[in-house]
């Protein structure tokens, strides 16, 4: 689940478009989503589409992203869902972000492009949610947790990449998301309601929906996306709008369990300029839901 486009360039590697820059990040979906481990997680039982590709580094373009290889059951009770107010959970969700939504060949520094990327979604997310970012009202980075404790060993590169301290105790993110209290987003659809003065007030979109890989399928993205709408009402948001790639059913279908319902869609010229598969906005409306 994410949107985006742009372009950088930098020494030996090149990137055709620049997701957190702009805003939004759109998974895409995998046609193949066959997991082929599961592995039950709960209180009782402690655990020890195609890219769009330059260079060394490939982007993934998706608003929702599939798992194709192993996956965990987890307990979601184990898990905490809510807004992030430290830095250090900042990063770590920035860092899940170039995790689900970039491929990177092994090749001589893409490990520096790798922490460049990092440092400059950072930064430019920080941005947003001081709210400093012009065209942007507010924004919330929202991300789901766990203990580290309970991630499997096998699955150490997650842990380690997207790992902070809370409170002393070392916490993973494992999926995350922002809320945006903004008129439109940079090269997406524009919602349609509220009309008039209300728009700037009232409307909000969600972006850089992900949840690990490793993770997925285990209500992660429902509870992110249950915990955003509850924090659009206490901004006073009653339309809520979400971008999802049109054969990314997997994506549409968690949407639709949440009470997005179909507004509009990209025209397929609009698409092909972008370079990204064509995307329907979906909207919420918040007030049904008091």
């Amino acid at each position: 689940m994410a949107f985006f486009s742009g372009s950088t360039r930098l020494t030996a590697v090149s990137i055709s478009l620049s997701p957190f820059a702009r805003g939004i990040f759109t998974p895409s979906p995998n046609p193949n989503v066959t997991p082929n481990r599961v592995v039950v997680i709960s209180n009782e039982v402690p655990l020890s589409h195609p890219p769009f590709s330059t260079g060394t580094l490939k982007w993934r373009i998706a608003a929702t992203n599939i798992c194709k290889q192993e996956s965990i059951r987890v307990d979601l009770n184990l898990s905490s869902v809510k807004e992030c107010f430290s830095d250090e959970e900042l990063h770590a969700a920035v860092r899940l972000r170039i995790r689900t939504f970039y491929d990177f060949n092994e090749s001589c520094g893409v490990e520096d492009y790798r922490k460049y990327l990092t440092e400059r979604e950072y930064e430019a997310l920080k941005e947003r949610v001081a709210g400093k970012k012009i065209g942007f009202k507010r924004v919330s980075c929202i991300n789901a947790t766990l203990p580290s404790s309970i991630t499997l060993k096998s699955f150490a590169e997650l842990c380690s990449s997207c790992k902070f301290s809370n409170d002393g105790k070392d916490c993973i993110v494992v999926g995350t998301l922002d809320v945006n209290q903004c008129v439109r987003l940079a090269d997406e659809l524009t919602g349609k309601k509220p009309e008039g003065i209300e728009a700037d007030l009232k409307r909000a979109y969600l972006s850089n929906v992900c949840v690990a890989k490793e993770l997925q399928r285990n209500g992660f993205g429902h509870a992110l996306i249950s915990e955003s709408k509850k924090v659009a009402r206490q901004w006073g948001i009653t339309d809520l709008y979400v971008h999802v790639a049109v054969d990314n059913e997997a994506a549409r279908k968690l949407y639709e369990k949440g009470g997005f319902i179909y507004e509009n869609e990209e025209p397929a010229w609009q698409a092909r300029f972008l370079g990204r598969p064509r995307r329907f906005l979906l909207w919420a409306d918040l007030r049904l839901e008091k």
